[in-house]
């Protein structure tokens, strides 16, 4: 029986066991590198059609990532609203340091 998540708390530390794979990881980065880029540049132009390439980017860099280098499937098919918030703590811990791409040095 698979265990359930009653809270964010208790479900990150689950994500990133499923984020191990420094490839996986770099490739999340990249991804939501580029959907915050299509993001701000699209409301900075008022050109609302680049929210087309937002998912794109999004899955297509995180699931190239499971599929191919963690060979796992991606969280966000059983916890979609968790998982895209824990890709953008997991994103922003990368950035300040609290995390390495390299899991095994992770300080968390």
């Amino acid at each position: 029986m698979e265990k359930r998540f009653t809270s964010f708390k208790e479900f990150y530390p689950f994500y990133l066991s499923q984020h191990q794979d420094r490839i996986c990881r770099l490739l999340h980065v990249i991804g939501t590198t580029i959907v915050l880029s299509l993001t701000f540049t699209a409301v900075y132009h008022l050109n609302f059609r680049l929210f087309i390439y937002v998912p794109i980017a999004g899955y297509g860099f995180a699931w190239i990532g499971h599929f191919f280098f963690e060979k796992n499937k991606p969280a966000t098919f059983k916890y979609p609203l968790w998982s895209l918030k824990a890709d953008f703590k997991m994103y922003f811990d990368i950035l300040m340091g609290k995390l390495s791409l390299d899991a095994s040095k992770d300080k968390i």
